[in-house]
């Protein structure tokens, strides 16, 4: 519609301004989103500092900590003797945690670190929680060792200048990476659960980046509104609350938040392509993601520890984002009215431009629907490119799309998606009008914040709300024009601005978390972000029905520079010591046959793990064993007994055995091939646990059961298989020992393993017919 309100002489030179303008609010609001903190040095001694946060993580990230591992042990030790000399009380939580998921049953031994520091008149507890242990494949200096380290010093801090009104205590889980065992038990088992209170919970998911609060219990309005104004550098939005609750994923805020207690999660997301391997180390953690981690954490425990706690209990949720560098705030009640005026503001940009004869009815409808089609040629291509990028270097499927270097592809995505939006207006743009095709674009966003409004009101601004400025600034242009004027595209501009602090935030949030892997749903946003902007397009291009020669060039040269991108991005992101590719191999002993296997879950063997295979035949391996396609190859036998089934009594479909690991392997996994539906494991010396399991495993066996910190006189386990009285169970103990393994050689100093559970161990297998 712009285009008949502004001379032709202009049209360029406003469209070209005002693309300006936006590119730099969106290049304002996605760095400034992205920065850290400062790091402060030791010499600062009444705020957080990074630096003595950092002599904690030196003491006890500097090899892997998984569940039962004496490197456990000493993290452990050392967070007491920490704690104790701050003067916290502190005790250890020696306790049996548990995890149910499809088909799949977890139980293992944790020992909780939980100190206290009593409040001088306590009104509740204020928990502050982050997990000690780590995954198996590396020291964990970001997950979670940053956290631990900022709780030691903020424990530290608050102790020495007199504690705070409320009760304080510091929760330290372990078993985290194998299920969130730890906080499963504490919640269940200890008495400062059963009082409840406000939890903090901290993790990171790679290794740089601001600490975001990117999930809270329900009905969060005082905690959200606490938050904005006792934190000096905010980070997170209601969105990443509403896209996680719909996650599978879990952490030990899951756990506690299901016992009752409202809190607050925090993460830091950047440069996961280090998530859960040896590159999650202190040469690579963000010193600015450790300060802004602990500066939270500081202010936010000052200010509840000095608050009411019964009193920040709300009856609603509160939708919340950074606008401009400020964090806004307002409860959901307005979620619905504010998706409504959208739609109304929608339909008087479409009865003004019907007016004035811009547009017509017909052609509106055939726009909002044909919309659809940029949507899902964005999906599809975005996820084609993750695909091609796999094919053409199959490492990438061990990274999960989180790569190392990916700037490039990122580029190439918005390439893409200027590819297929262009290519959709530019085709449509003669027959339908650049008016119909704004306003029908607009109806997309408008939908997407009504929608979100009904089924996920956290993220509903996040469409309404650009959507509704959009419009308001069309209507400004339409209705107050004044010919040979830039007031036109300056309105325009301004109702523009709100989109680009939103949805690009929204698209590098999707980035970090999703990886290019999921590169089509990052697509789909730019996309949406891609239709606010149409009439800025429009201002750029010649006249409809002139130079369709040239805009027919825009898509082509856009389809031509998302490919050059990917070649950059193929000759950039190599791989070197900094930037290690993944691999994955275990060695599996079937105890039954003698015969031992190198085993990869690899899809084409990198240059190292290829020495160890040589086919992808999976016969010598225990029945139930694979997990989806393997290569393997002959390994030499070690002398060590498998694991032992001792059938303890049998009524009906429920069995009851003993399992134990005759090399005292801490780690047994039993698959059964059928599905069970409730297990009770009974470690020595602890109260039986009982779990119900629903669904079946989809890459193994249908059930499956996993025993972490096994003890080394076993386990006495009762399962139920529905209307099995025979079953065959494959017992797999497990030890991270694989250097030991006959003719192994270490990795290259350019490869590291996977984040794969079953890799980098010595595993022995036997099957069991019961």
């Amino acid at each position: 519609m712009i285009e008949k309100l502004i001379e032709t002489p202009h049209r360029i030179k406003a469209g070209v301004a005002a693309l300006l303008v936006l590119l730099a609010a969106v290049a304002v609001t996605v760095l400034g989103e992205g920065s850290g903190q400062q790091p402060l040095s030791a010499s600062v001694t009444d705020r957080f500092s990074a630096e003595r946060a950092l002599t904690h993580l030196h003491r006890f990230a500097t090899e892997p900590r998984p569940l039962g591992s004496p490197a456990s042990d000493r993290a452990r030790e050392y967070l007491t003797e920490q704690l104790r000399s701050a003067g916290f009380f502190v005790t250890t939580q020696h306790a049996l945690g548990t995890r149910s998921s499809t088909g799949l049953a977890t139980f293992g031994r944790v020992d909780n670190v939980v100190a206290t520091l009593p409040g001088r008149d306590a009104t509740g507890t204020v928990v502050l929680a982050a997990h000690y242990d780590s995954a198996a494949m590396g020291p964990g200096a970001s997950d979670d060792g940053a956290a631990v380290a900022a709780m030691l010093e903020v424990g530290q801090l608050i102790s020495a200048q007199g504690g705070l009104r409320n009760d304080l205590v510091l929760l330290f889980t372990d078993g985290e990476e194998d299920g969130v065992l730890g906080a499963d038990a504490f919640a269940r088992a200890h008495p400062l659960a059963r009082a409840g209170g406000v939890v903090l919970n901290w993790e990171a998911r790679g290794v740089s980046g601001p600490s975001l609060m990117f999930e809270t219990s329900e009905h969060n309005a005082d905690l959200v509104s606490l938050f904005a104004e006792a934190v000096p550098h905010p980070r997170g939005d209601s969105a990443l609350v509403q896209l996680y609750r719909i996650l599978p994923n879990n952490t030990d805020f899951s756990a506690l938040r299901d016992a009752g207690f409202t809190g607050l999660n925090f993460a830091y997301i950047e440069n996961s392509s280090h998530y859960h391997t040896a590159g999650d180390s202190l040469a690579n953690l963000d010193r600015s993601s450790l300060q802004h981690h602990g500066e939270n954490m500081l202010q936010l425990s000052r200010a509840l520890g000095a608050a009411d706690l019964p009193e920040l209990r709300s009856d609603h949720d509160a939708t919340y984002f950074r606008l401009f560098g400020h964090m806004v705030t307002y409860s959901d009640a307005l979620v619905s009215p504010i998706a409504l005026l959208a739609l109304l503001l929608l339909v008087a940009l479409a009865v003004a431009a019907r007016q004035r004869r811009l547009v017509s009815v017909p052609r509106i409808l055939v726009s909002a629907v044909s919309v659809a089609v940029p949507l899902a040629v964005s999906l599809f291509l975005g996820q084609a490119m993750w695909s091609a990028l796999v094919w053409l270097r199959p490492g990438y499927d061990l990274m999960g799309g989180l790569l190392h270097r990916p700037m490039a592809y990122q580029c190439a995505l918005v390439a893409v998606v200027a590819t297929a939006l262009s290519g959709w207006y530019l085709l449509l743009r003669r027959r339908l009008g650049p008016a119909a095709l704004a306003i029908g674009a607009l109806t997309w966003p408008v939908a997407a914040g009504i929608a979100c409004a009904l089924f996920a009101p956290g993220a509903s601004f996040l469409f309404a709300l650009p959507a509704l400025f959009a419009a308001l600034g069309a209507l400004a242009a339409l209705l107050l024009p004044v010919r040979g004027s830039w007031f036109p595209v300056v309105a325009l501009t301004l109702g523009l601005l709100v989109a680009t602090a939103v949805l690009p935030t929204l698209a590098r949030n999707l980035f970090n978390g999703l990886g290019l892997a999921l590169g089509g749903v990052t697509a789909v946003c730019l996309t949406l972000f891609g239709l606010l902007l149409l009439p800025v397009f429009e201002l750029l291009l010649p006249s409809p029905a002139r130079g369709q020669r040239a805009t027919a060039a825009v898509p082509a040269t856009a389809a031509i520079l998302a490919a050059a991108l990917v070649g950059t991005g193929l000759a950039v992101d190599t791989v070197d010591a900094d930037h290690p590719e993944r691999s994955h191999l275990a060695y599996v002993l079937n105890a039954d046959t003698g015969t031992a296997s190198w085993v990869s879950g690899e899809a084409e063997p990198a240059d190292w793990t290829r020495e160890y295979l040589k086919t992808q035949d999976v016969s010598q391996l225990s029945p139930g064993y694979a997990r989806g396609p393997l290569w393997t190859g002959v390994a030499e036998p070690m002398a060590l007994d498998g694991p032992s089934i001792d059938r303890r009594g049998r009524d009906g479909d429920t069995v009851t055995l003993h399992v134990a690991s005759r090399r005292a392997a801490t780690a047994l996994v039993l698959r059964v091939d059928h599905r069970i539906d409730r297990v009770t494991a009974t470690f020595p010396g602890m109260t039986s646990s009982t779990l119900d399991v629903t669904g079946a495993r989809a890459k193994t066996w249908p059930g499956e059961i996993r025993l972490r910190d096994l003890p080394p006189e076993g386990v006495d386990i009762t399962l139920r298989t529905p209307g099995a009285t025979r079953i065959r169970v494959t017992a797999i103990d497990e030890s991270y020992n694989l250097a030991d393994a006959p003719g192994f050689r270490p990795r290259p100093s350019d490869t590291v393993a996977s984040t794969r559970e079953d890799g980098d161990l010595i595993a022995v297998t036997r099957t069991y017919e019961l």
